[in-house]
């Protein structure tokens, strides 16, 4: 039988952020309602923080301590302390147990490296805007900036003896980086900074990784379709392409001695792991992992242990809540260290199918298909369309206690990659950006018309969705009144232009590149906005926000909640101080998911 609501959200998930030469795993659990930090070692588990809002490490090298990475209340302003792990403790350590390493809560603080004594972040202290990247020596306090060039930083490497240090900042266009080259020892000042890349350039530069001081190895799709792993010289900039495919995005992680590359193949949202040698491109081994499932971002990215023995991994599948994998690099042998399914003897999960729905223009749309086993009378042929956020993200094959629950309550779920996912190349994902945004909408319009071709009654359709997902609620409710029978709105955008002007200083320019700019595109933004066309929207709305979300501030919900309650049409909305971004936390998840579920049973039964 499948199960509820409530005991899918009280599963316990694990996720891997580390691994020691040992083969220590630094795992995550949510076991005490939201992600904490525990140690696994052969058979021990030992509890090692017991912070109020979730949390992410990483081991010192060389030490028995861990960086600890957390913020307050889901505001994500991350601050980094110290957990000696050789100290006695009589229990799991809160914050007045932490040694502060760098603590200014009006700023954040991202953890980006870990070195013998040292640590990596990067920091948007200096004008709230720009991150710059900082090595911090640990038993001094010494700090040395060595990137200040601007942009919001997504990647940082060092070389091999630390003088070269390989920053990606996001370049002109959604989706596309510039690789930057710190020299922290030059011989002129002008000789500091070398770009590798244009800012122009279409394309991704990820996961760099140094081989040597000649050269890094990088995740791109520089003048091709799909991203591979390539080599770029240091000096010309230069690249030669190590791995590649032409039906799959892979992406390449590099061992710390520069031996080995782990790569990840993305089949239509399921991971396909294998390692290559880093200098030929040649494959070692394949990966086999327990079943078709995920093991990319939103989970923690793959991380090797110093000494290139260890990988750890976080995996997750339709029927696996979520466990930490380790990895042996000399055979490629995956060895399980959790076991989350052992909570589900008596449960019967569904697993999706692989479609692809017809579009207006001839694309197919990619389409997880989840149908009830044994639906309600009331609630057959019901459906709801689950859309992820991003837009720059991708719905793949792993574990959604609301998918199902959504399936276990009878209601069939179309999980889709609607224009601008990725997953499935350069040109999907830029299918909809700029004054192309309504291009993913009118996919929502194509995925309702394939409904009855599934069988599914037409009239009892909803949609659910969070952060931009949220925001394909609301356009799909107020540009598609007649289609959808009601709409659940997570932390959604309801208007691009308020949005834009209101979110966190250091996520708007990130933002326009995407969405386009107040200067140049505000007519467009306006048009596309869902609050632009509230007067339009017929559907009952459950929206819920967190009162501290620095990306989509709570005045998108509820500007959108009040358009709609002065229809008269039924809006529900739910707000949780002590949340961001979503809800990280299991108490308020258990009050407002059931919630939610209850009002899509009322709205889409027969």
């Amino acid at each position: 039988m499948g199960l509820d609501i409530v005991r899918l959200l009280e599963l316990t998930g694990w996720r891997a952020f580390d691994v020691d030469d040992r083969g220590r795993v630094l795992a995550g659990s949510d076991e005490t309602g939201s992600v904490q930090l525990v140690e696994l070692s052969g058979e021990a588990r030992t509890p090692l923080t017991e912070l109020t809002g979730a949390v992410s490490g990483r081991y010192l090298p060389g030490e028995r301590a861990v960086v600890v990475q957390h913020d307050t209340d889901g505001d994500e302003r991350t601050q980094l302390s110290l957990l000696r792990l050789d100290e006695e403790r009589t229990g799991p350590a809160t914050l007045d147990d932490l040694e502060p390493v760098v603590r200014d809560p009006e700023h954040v603080h991202r953890l980006v490296g870990v070195l013998p004594g040292r640590i990596v972040y990067a920091t948007n202290r200096r004008d709230d805007v720009d991150f710059d990247v900082v090595i911090r020596n640990l038993d001094t306090g010494e700090e040395a900036v060595v990137y200040d060039g601007g942009g919001m930083v997504l990647d940082v490497a060092l070389s091999p003896g630390s003088r070269y240090v390989a920053v990606t900042i996001p370049a002109v266009r959604a989706l596309s980086d510039q690789l930057v080259v710190v020299d922290t020892m030059p011989a002129t000042a002008s000789g500091r900074f070398s770009t590798l890349t244009e800012r122009t350039e279409h394309a991704r530069f990820t996961t760099p990784g140094w081989p040597d001081d000649e050269a890094l190895i990088v995740t791109s799709n520089a003048d091709r379709d799909r991203t591979g792993i390539a080599r770029i010289d240091r000096r010309s900039g230069e690249r030669t392409w190590l791995i590649t495919a032409e039906e799959h995005d892979l992406t390449g992680w590099l061992s710390p001695d520069g031996t080995a590359l782990l790569v990840h193949a993305n089949d239509d949202g399921v991971s396909r792991l294998a390692l290559h040698d880093a200098t030929t491109g040649e494959l070692r081994h394949r990966v086999r992992l327990p079943r078709d499932g995920w093991c990319g971002f939103p989970l923690p990215a793959p991380v090797w242990s110093p000494d290139s023995r260890h990988i750890a991994l976080s995996f997750s599948a339709p029927d696996v809540p979520g466990d930490a994998i380790v990895v042996d690099a000399a055979t490629g042998a995956a060895r399980p260290v959790t076991d989350s399914t052992a909570q589900l003897a008596d449960a019967d999960l569904a697993v999706p199918e692989v479609r692809r729905a017809p579009s207006r223009d001839g694309q197919r749309i990619p389409c997880f298909v989840y149908s009830p086993t044994d639906p309600d009378p009331e609630l057959a042929g019901s459906s709801v369309l689950v859309i992820h956020g991003g837009p720059e993200s991708q719905s793949v094959r792993a574990f959604s206690p609301i998918v199902q629950a959504l399936v276990g309550r009878g209601h069939h779920v179309l999980v889709p990659n609607v224009r601008g996912s990725t997953g499935y190349g350069k040109r999907w994902y830029s299918a909809d950006d700029g004054r192309d945004r309504l291009e993913s909408v009118a996919d929502l319009a194509d995925l309702h018309d394939w409904l009855a071709e599934l069988g599914l009654d037409p009239d009892r359709a909803a949609l659910w969705g969070g952060s931009y997902g949220g925001y394909m609620v609301l356009a799909g409710l107020a540009f598609q009144p007649e289609r959808w029978a009601a709409g659940v709105d997570i932390v959604g955008i309801s208007s691009l232009v308020t949005f834009l002007n209101n979110t966190a200083r250091y996520r708007r320019a990130h933002r326009e590149r995407e969405y386009g700019t107040l200067a140049t595109d505000a007519d467009f933004l306006q048009r596309a906005s869902p609050l632009s066309r509230a007067t339009a929207i017929a559907a009952p709305l459950f929206a819920l926000h967190g009162a501290n979300d620095p990306r989509v501030p709570l005045s998108e919900t509820e500007q959108i909640t009040e358009a709609v309650r002065a229809k008269g049409v039924e809006c529900e909305l739910l707000v949780y101080d002590d949340e961001g971004h979503g809800l990280a936390k299991r108490a308020n998840r258990l009050d407002a998911y059931p919630k939610a579920l209850a009002f899509l049973t009322r709205h889409l039964a027969r």
